[in-house]
């Protein structure tokens, strides 16, 4: 019996988001966990290092150089063994065509060391200037990866959202729950290397390791967030929560089941005593067939960007920056003048919701200032410009 005290595993179950209401889930995804093929996965990354290389070296104008990745199947008490107390952790989960937890992890001082070398300046603290770096240098990375899976076929229109860094406490990090595969990137910059750590999700690991080496037929598919018991072929054991009573009759969905017998008026089935005509002593099995689906979805249809066409976004025109003391602000007045960080005749800022997208001129439109876009920025600059 509890004495009411909580143990150090629940407060980190806390700080990390767990329901502690189902302590179970864990135990549950371990239930679907399929055992990973890590070598496909280690070669996988291993052909986006030396894209990584490059963006990094074009990014920072720094000389990076990226050995050979790893691959290992952790969970998330190994992982916190490899951690610092604090860390910097990018999560871009996987979105359309396959779903699943994609984490990126660094130090703080590899943080500050890549968000340095772009800003040009040395970083102390980690604003939220230098962790939208190192989110332009994870989509970067994760832009990269999806490149890769979709020269393999099995992704169409795979995506991630929006990658988001945080810099918390290493329990904070929502990790990938169960057993998940962790890569490892050793970054070498001015003679110093650190750890770029990526974690992606047992079922994204499932899915990826298949794409690039389909099993044998008789193997399971890969999965996607799909429960063990929907999982299970015909013939294997059902668990508890789909075990059925033999004698009475059960209604799931439409499937009128009685002694095993499935009346499935939808799909034009009629099942008896086990589903089909008995040869040899044996239920004659047949695959079922699916109609096609591929005449009635578009791709280009998933993420209509049609349905924010007629969202308004704040658009601002910046003529420059300066940096003031607190003294020089309060002592301003009517006549003082600011001196800019831009020379006369420079272009201007072109910025959608405080972010730079391209530069321009100014001109004047009957009597009201206007700017006409001379550039537009590529997302290297974009981050450059960010300052």
């Amino acid at each position: 019996m509890s004495d009411g005290a909580i143990s150090q595993d629940e407060i980190d179950a806390l700080l990390s988001g767990v329901d502690l209401g189902g302590m179970g889930s864990a135990a549950q995804t371990s239930s679907v966990a399929k055992k990973i093929d890590t070598k496909p996965l280690a070669d996988f990354a291993k052909d986006t290092t030396e894209s990584l290389k490059s963006s990094l070296s074009t990014m920072t104008g720094a000389d990076f150089t990226v050995a050979e990745p790893t691959a290992e199947v952790l969970n998330r008490d190994g992982l916190l063994k490899l951690l610092p107390e604090m860390v910097v952790a990018v999560t871009a989960d996987f979105s359309e065509s396959m779903t699943g937890d994609h984490l990126f992890l660094m130090t703080p001082d590899c943080a500050k060391k890549l968000a340095g070398l772009i800003n040009k300046e040395e970083i102390s603290e980690l604003d939220d200037m230098s962790l939208s770096v190192i989110s332009e240098i994870v989509s970067q990375h994760s832009g990269t990866e999806i490149s890769v899976l979709s020269k393999t076929g099995k992704f169409p229109g795979l995506a991630t959202v929006p990658a988001e860094a945080i810099h918390v406490a290493k329990a904070m990090v929502r990790y990938p729950q169960g057993d998940f595969v962790l890569f490892t990137f050793p970054l070498t910059v001015d003679g110093q290397t650190y750890q770029l750590w990526e974690a992606i999700s047992n079922n994204v690991a499932f899915n990826i390791s298949n794409a690039l080496n389909p099993p044998a037929a008789n193997e399971g598919a890969a999965i996607n967030d799909i429960p063990a018991a929907n999982s299970a072929p015909m013939g294997e054991s059902f668990d508890q929560n789909t075990a059925m009573n033999m004698g009475n009759p059960m209604n799931m969905g439409g499937m009128n089941m009685n002694g095993m017998g499935m009346n499935m008026n939808g799909m034009g089935m009629n099942m008896n005593g086990m589903g089909g005509q008995m040869v040899g002593g044996m239920p004659n099995v047949q695959p079922l067939q699916y109609p096609s689906l591929q005449n009635g979805i578009n791709p280009m249809e998933q993420g209509n960007i049609g349905l924010i066409m007629d969202v308004f976004m704040e658009m601002t025109v910046e003529l420059g920056r300066t940096k003031k003391q607190i003294k020089e602000i309060l002592g301003m007045g009517e006549g003082t003048i600011i001196e800019l960080d831009k020379l006369a005749g420079e272009p201007v800022d072109i910025l959608v919701n405080h972010k730079p997208i391209a530069k321009g001129e100014v001109v004047v439109i009957d009597e009201n200032f206007g700017v006409r876009v001379t550039e537009i920025l590529s997302p290297v600059e974009r981050v450059t410009e960010m300052k």
